[in-house]
């Protein structure tokens, strides 16, 4: 990893302006560029803070507060004692994610509460501003009232400004994969049953865009959130209970802090899709050697069924067709085979548990005779596991799966957050990390930057991804766009694309075998720009890639960027996003159902000439969303491009330097 730049400045260091401040009145604290403001008070011993944005207030008094079991809330009668200011500027790389390098600057406070009767207990409330948004957590220190902290729930508000439109991801209980579709809906509109996942996107007309999610969940269980019947514009967090006592969120020994509540703010929703705020909110690298990291693209043998064409063997889990899926990746230019669910010797199961002996494959696999194989075309075989099976033989399974170099594992099915399943989350991260395994999460909740401090944690699912079309109509144009918006916003997503049985909605067929995606092929190209995820499935059989003029880009498009940039932006409607990857640029335009054409100034590029490679629907792909036309044309910078989508259309544009 490249030398970390650091620059931390705080209250004791000379000419910085900071102070220890008794809070009578409110403690405020601003971005860097003066947009954002956040400001804490305790108006009525009742601890609030409020944001705004550009002069504009987004949330107005919010509570603050944790219902501890057996005692008062805390935050309830208290007071501001003091306040500490000061300021993080710093620059750091990533070996994966939207940027190759990062700054993390903000101005910070860091207020010390304390109740203003028996039993006077204390808390720190911590906040960041940042010039994309705000956040704040709780830090509880050791004290004679709170030894062991046992958090039924937090009473954080988010008391909007005004009422929003809103793009929630409801979900039916606290134990799901996090794969469902987003709504649109009116702030006060939404049910107050409903669990809504983080992150929330929402739209103050004249206002911001405000996203609210979480960081560093650590020790910890996940956030969501519910609307108070009371207050239209207000919604309250909600915490996932203990598996074994629905009456309890968290138990930890003090001092404990909170995850980070996240608020990201932007004046459009492409700058939030830019922010980097969930990564600089959780520590840096929990080790330094990162080069055996290494993401890339993948053939997969799951989500086209046990089915290839034109093969002199019968297609399922064995040694031929994995080695035919081997050879695809090796042709095309793909680092990796990811090896899905049957591999491994079936057990008893027990309750919950997949049983499954992940130490032993079965004899159809000829594993070491795979692996061998895999190995002379510069192949890695990534693994398949339930994650009760990594639970039961974490220990025995990662340094095997290192001895036979496997580069990483695929683990599924947690559809929990947690206490226990967060740290569950946390100790395979670090067992990974001891073995030099890169791991990818599904059934898994929504990104908070784990991947920051445990780098081999690549990706996570937490989506309702391509698969859902084997047996339902639920991935449609729309719900493609609003992922861009929504899902992505807490950070990357194993959507797993490139479908290329593409069908119009007329014509698509929920199928096992040889699924249909009711999208253009070029949309299908495009995801590869538009989603980010360092390991990326393509995820059809191999033979429906090849001959195909959209293989070429499969095969150049990379999965880690230097940089990124949201060229066209509306949300439910459309996106274009730009990545760079060395001295080429990646440029990625889907719609939903209604057709559209857009303009792509090329402002972004250096001075020169550049050649486009630009993969777009053709002009029958209405009726025929297989059909693409290609175009090869000299570019610069003062240039604009044009991207004409069909209903459910896309374009992928691939920009190098002339020679």
């Amino acid at each position: 990893m490249a030398p970390r730049r650091l620059r931390i400045l705080l209250g004791a260091m000379a000419g910085c302006g900071l102070a220890l401040a008794q809070a009578t009145a409110p403690v405020a604290v601003s971005s860097p560029d003066g947009n954002i403001r956040m400001s804490f008070s305790a108006p009525g011993g009742r601890l609030v803070y409020d944001v705004s944005f550009r002069g504009k207030l987004v949330l107005t008094p919010s509570a603050l507060g944790l219902e501890i079991q057996g005692q008062p809330v805390l935050g309830a009668d208290v007071e501001i004692a003091s306040s500490q200011a000061g300021k993080i500027d710093e620059t750091y790389t990533l070996p994966a994610g939207k940027s190759k390098e990062v700054r993390n600057q903000c101005n910070t406070v860091a207020l010390d509460v304390r109740e203003t009767k028996d039993p006077s207990r204390r808390f720190t409330v911590e906040a960041r501003v940042y010039n994309d948004g705000a956040a704040f957590r709780y830090v509880v220190p050791e004290q004679d009232a709170i030894k062991e902290l046992r958090i039924a729930n937090e009473r954080t508000q988010f008391v909007f400004a005004k009422d929003a439109t809103t793009f929630p991801l409801i979900l039916r209980n606290f134990r799901t994969s996090w794969e469902d579709n987003y709504r649109t809906v009116a702030l006060s509109g939404i049910h107050p049953e409903s669990l809504i996942a983080v992150p929330l996107l929402t739209e103050l007309p004249g206002v911001a865009f405000l996203a609210i999610t979480e960081a560093n969940i650590e020790n910890y269980s996940g956030m969501y959130l519910m609307h108070d019947e009371r207050n239209a514009r207000q919604l309250s967090a909600r915490l996932a209970p203990h598996i074994d006592d629905a009456g309890v969120s968290v138990v930890v020994k003090t001092p404990a802090p909170s995850p980070w509540r996240v608020l990201m703010i932007a004046d459009s929703p492409g700058r939030l899709l830019e922010s980097q705020i969930v990564n600089n909110l959780n520590p840096p690298p929990a080790f330094a050697d990162t080069s055996w990291i290494k993401p890339g693209k993948a053939s997969w043998d799951w989500w086209s069924g046990p089915y290839d064409e034109n093969v002199n063997f019968k297609p399922g889990k064995n040694f031929e067709t994995s080695k035919h899926y081997v050879d695809f990746s090796a042709q095309s230019g793909f680092q990796y085979f990811m090896l899905d669910a049957g591999w491994s010797t079936r057990i008893k199961a027990g309750n919950n548990d997949s049983g499954s002996d992940i130490a032993k494959p079965i004899p159809e696999m000829k594993m070491p005779e795979l692996l061998a194989y895999a190995k002379s075309q510069n192949v890695g075989v990534w693994l398949w596991a339930h994650w009760t099976d990594i639970d039961r033989q974490m220990d025995e399974a990662f340094p095997l799966f290192e001895k036979w170099g496997v580069p990483g594992v695929k683990i599924d099915f947690m559809d929990r957050d947690d206490q226990w399943m967060v740290d569950f989350y946390h100790r395979v991260a670090r067992k990974a990390a001891e073995h030099h395994l890169m791991v990818d999460f599904h059934g898994a909740y929504k990104p908070d930057g784990l991947s920051r401090t445990w780098p081999n944690v690549i990706t996570r699912e937490g989506v309702l991804g391509l698969e859902y079309n084997k047996w339902s109509a639920r991935v449609t144009p729309d719900h493609n766009v609003m992922l861009a918006f929504t899902r992505l916003l807490a950070g990357p997503m194993d959507y797993t694309p490139g479908g290329f049985h593409n069908a119009t909605p007329a014509e698509f067929v929920p199928r096992n075998e040889q699924p249909m995606v009711m999208t253009s092929r070029a949309h299908q190209t495009a995801l590869f720009v538009v989603y980010e995820s360092p390991f990326e499935m393509v995820s059809d059989y191999p033979e429906i890639y090849q001959g195909t003029k959209e293989l070429a880009f499969l095969s150049k498009v990379p999965t880690t960027w230097d940089e990124m940039r949201v060229l066209n932006a509306k949300v439910g409607d459309y996106i274009t996003i730009g990545r760079r990857h060395g001295k080429e640029w990646y440029v990625g335009s889907i719609t939903g159902s209604r057709p559209v054409e857009l303009d792509i100034p090329l402002e972004f590029l250096p001075a020169g000439d550049f050649v486009a490679e630009i993969y777009s629907d053709a002009k029958d792909a209405g009726e025929n969303p297989t059909h693409t036309s290609v175009e090869t044309r000299k570019v610069n910078r003062t240039m604009r491009l044009k991207a004409p989508m069909v209903s459910g259309g896309g374009q992928a544009i691939r920009i190098y330097p002339a020679q």
